[in-house]
């Protein structure tokens, strides 16, 4: 994500003004900085101009000749583009100036004409992809002069931050975030700065809300709104703006948006899109004049239901697609993008200004369906702060009043199927230490998750109540990612380098993961480099085709690890590295039995060789790896997987008769037998042409041994499905005999329980008042759950009642009070 920095202390003033301090801490918190920008270096020396006057070429049908002030005096510049007009500002770069491409303006005679000087559009200037024309300037409030540096007319006199954010964080794609994770103390508010122009804020003056459900309200706001399907919709807010002026924005909000990258369009659209890179939420407004029926419907699309979006392409829509309709049809796809028709034009008076929250998933679907990637998309199917959706709305039309005017009318609409309310996480610091290796009091705690905004609700002991911000609720659902917002904000690198006292597990490795790690060491001690290929291979080194290829050239699984292998080599060789010894242990795949059964997969071990068999050294001649070296690596790991195997006999390389090796794709010189006789491996020299391999490449050796697979385990425990209907649970107090074992009544449950009861145990023991002597009271509970439906209460009183009487039978046990 692009940041602003002055952006970030605008927001955060204690910040500091080091843009390499900034990048440290981001990095420090587990999001690393790709690059720092100092904008507009290469726009040194341009300035903004104001063309007096414009008239024909005399000589050249498609050239004019103007006179611009440059802030040095009027010289005349001779301009091909079509939309240079007398009274308007543009970038100039004067004689001497150069342009970000490296190009130096001289003064030139252009058809007859003296030409001192350039007027620029966005592609020369690198600002932008628009070289129909110059790039016009527009000073709503007066500030240019002739002369302004154009670092300072664009605003880029700032540092642009690349933050690489991971997917997990949809928080961080604001500047609000990207501040608040920069903090180091605080309580992870912010005070919006404030908007220029506007004296009273709509945000300030507590503004009315009408507060409905999912079923519209006629007649108390100018919209009404209705969820239709609110699971993926669950709120959506409205408000109408009128009498806006929509123009060009002003440029104080033209600068905040070029300083991230983005293209101002016009101030409705540009306040949307701060408010969007201000506070991760993203809004939509509509031509409200456009808005058919007075009301909004938020439903799922009909099946070949049809809507051009803003790009301008026709789009069909399916039932498995949310739009945000009015009374004929869809006015956009929600989440996504709006709608040609409704669009915000320059002849727009009254806005409808949207502010949503949609379920992650389904927008997701529909970005994918659509082939529509959008920055609302983008967050949308990350997660927005369901708590803040109020604080952007306001925002926005604070902004569109300060900067297109118009007043808002009657009361802002909130619709909502269910309204969120900040989670409860439990903390226990003990739980912190056994995670983190360190202990940290509660009070250091609750100070290093307070600048991130978590705040502790309550406190009993060593558990912590920590209240989740609704921007986190997102990824902060258990007590281990608490755990993990310690340590970030604790810092990685302040963690001791010693180990604690600590216990080994007592479960050993798998039998196959072992002899896997002895073929590492051995082939690491002959001299080998292990390497890693895909398994997706083209048609002549695969047999298994795959359903959903990555790759359309290399839709196969591997059938052996040595030819992928040989790409690698061949890679090797054509950068110079002539002396190359790698090898793979993985996973190859065969046809699989019949229609319907799975692949059969089998665990090899690979290698190719090509160069010198010992490292250059001048007291020896050099000598090239040949057919001995390749059969001591191949007996070497014979002796390995032989031994793992239990081979009474040690397992053999042997020649391959010449017809066998013939047989085969790559000829094996070798084969190795295991005590059995059976073949177990094969290396030989790759045949010539086989590998695309430079012209001085010598010989390339290879082999290939299959792994046996593991021991049969002892009994593996059955695999059960998780319950989808609910339990009912019975608890039982039972009065029983004190020398009576508790486990006897329990049997006795479990025998006459019936197949619907899942689990039964004692929660809780009494003896005392209100016993009779020489018992005791059990309190047992029993929880019936069945597989394929929900247990309707007769037939679990059915199933306790015959529990029941058969404890009284067997061991004189009753009901306490019954």
């Amino acid at each position: 994500m692009n940041v602003s920095l002055r952006w970030l202390r605008d927001l955060a003033p204690g910040l500091p003004e080091d843009p390499e301090e900034i990048a440290r801490r981001l990095t420090a918190r587990g999001f690393p900085v790709e690059g720092v920008e100092r904008l507009g270096a290469e726009l040194d020396g341009l300035v903004v101009a104001r063309v007096q006057e414009v008239s024909e070429h005399p000589d050249a049908d498609r050239l004019k000749v103007c006179s611009v002030d440059g802030g040095e005096g009027v010289v005349q510049v001779v301009c091909g583009a079509p939309n240079v007009e007398a009274g308007g500002w543009y970038p100039f770069a004067p004689v001497g100036a150069v342009l970000p491409g490296g190009m130096e303006i001289g003064e030139v005679r252009l058809r007859g004409q003296e030409s001192r000087g350039m007027l620029c559009s966005e592609v020369e200037l690198g600002l932008g992809e628009d070289a129909g024309g110059l790039m016009a300037l527009h000073d709503p409030d007066g500030s240019f002069r002739p002369g302004l540096p154009l670092r300072r007319a664009l605003g880029l006199q700032d540092v642009r931050l690349d933050v690489e954010v991971t997917s997990n964080r949809p928080d961080l794609l604001s500047h609000v975030g990207l501040a608040r994770e920069c903090m180091e103390e605080g309580d992870g508010t912010f005070a919006l700065p404030p908007v220029p122009g506007l004296d009273a804020p709509v945000s300030q003056a507590g503004p009315e809300w009408l507060e409905t459900g999912p079923e519209p309200v006629e007649g108390k706001a100018p919209v009404a709104v209705q969820l239709e399907d609110p699971d993926r919709c669950p709120r959506y807010l409205a408000g109408v703006i009128r009498g806006v002026t929509v123009g060009p924005s002003p440029a104080w909000l033209q600068q905040r948006l070029r300083a991230v990258g983005a293209r101002p369009v016009n101030n409705v659209v540009d306040a949307t899109n701060l408010v969007l890179l201000e506070l991760g939420q993203p809004l939509h407004a509509f031509d409200l004049a456009r808005v058919r029926g007075g009301a909004v419907r938020v439903r799922r699309a009909t099946d070949g239901e049809t809507l051009r979006t803003l790009d301008g392409v026709d789009r069909t829509l399916d039932p498995d697609m949310l739009a945000i309709c009015d009374a004929r049809g869809p006015m956009a796809v929600a989440g996504v993008m709006g709608g040609e028709d409704s669009e915000v034009t320059a002849e727009t008076r009254d806005l409808l200004l949207e502010c949503a929250l949609f379920e992650p998933g389904p927008i997701r679907a529909t970005r994918k369906a659509l082939g529509l990637s959008t920055d609302a998309s983008y967050r949308f199917e990350r997660g927005v702060d369901p708590l803040g959706l109020r604080t952007a709305l306001l925002r926005a039309v604070d902004v569109i009043l300060a900067v297109a005017g118009g007043e808002v009318d009657g009361p802002l609409v909130d619709a909502a199927a269910h309204r969120a309310v900040p989670a409860t996480v439990p903390l226990r610091t003990s739980r912190v230490e056994a995670l983190l290796g360190i202990s940290i009091p509660a009070p250091d705690v609750e100070a290093l998750l307070a600048p991130l905004g978590f705040r502790v609700a309550e406190r009993e002991d060593d558990v912590l109540q920590v209240s989740v911000p609704g921007y986190r609720s997102w990824d902060v659902t258990r007590e281990v990612d608490l755990i993990e917002e310690v340590a970030r904000v604790h810092g990685y690198d302040r963690f001791p380098d010693t180990r604690r006292a600590w216990r080994p597990g007592t479960v050993p490795d798998d039998p196959l993961t072992r002899l896997e790690d002895q073929v590492r060491d051995t082939l690491v001690r002959l001299g080998l480099l292990e390497a890693r290929t895909a398994a997706f291979v083209p048609r002549s080194q695969g047999e298994v085709e795959v359903a959903n290829p990555v790759n359309m050239e290399e839709r196969w699984l591997r059938s052996a690890l040595a030819p992928p292998l040989g790409r690698r080599l061949a890679w090797n060789l054509a950068r110079g590295n002539r002396d190359v010894r790698l090898f793979e242990v993985g996973t190859v795949f065969r046809p699989a039995p019949a229609p319907g059964d799975r692949p059969p997969e089998a665990t090899h071990v690979a290698g190719i060789l090509h160069g010198r068999a010992e490292p250059e050294h001048w007291s020896r001649p050099d000598r090239t790896l040949d057919a001995w070296d390749l059969k001591g690596i191949m007996e070497e790991l014979s002796l390995v997987v032989g031994a793992f195997d239990g081979a009474t006999n040690p397992w053999r390389v042997a020649p391959v008769p010449e017809d066998e090796a013939r047989a085969r794709g790559w000829p094996p010189l070798y084969s190795v037998l295991d005590d059995a006789g059976g073949t177990r491996g094969v290396g030989g020299v790759v045949p010539p042409g086989a590998l695309d391999l430079p012209r001085w490449a010598g010989s390339v050796w290879w082999f290939e041994m299959s792994l046996p697979p593991a021991p049969e385990p002892g009994r593996v425990p059955p695999v059960r499905m998780p319950p989808t209907h609910p339990a009912v649970e019975r608890d039982l107090a039972l009065v029983v005999a004190r020398d009576r074992a508790a486990s006897d009544v329990l049997d006795a449950v479990r025998d006459r329980g019936g197949p619907h009861l899942q689990e039964v145990g004692v929660f809780d023991v009494y003896q005392g008042e209100g016993i009779p002597e020489g018992t005791r009271s059990l309190a047992v509970r029993l929880r019936f759950q069945a597989p394929d439906r929900t247990l309707v209460d007769a037939e679990v009183d059915q199933a306790v009642t015959r529990v029941v009487n058969h404890l009284q039978e067997a061991y004189d046990v009753h009901i306490r009070g019954g």
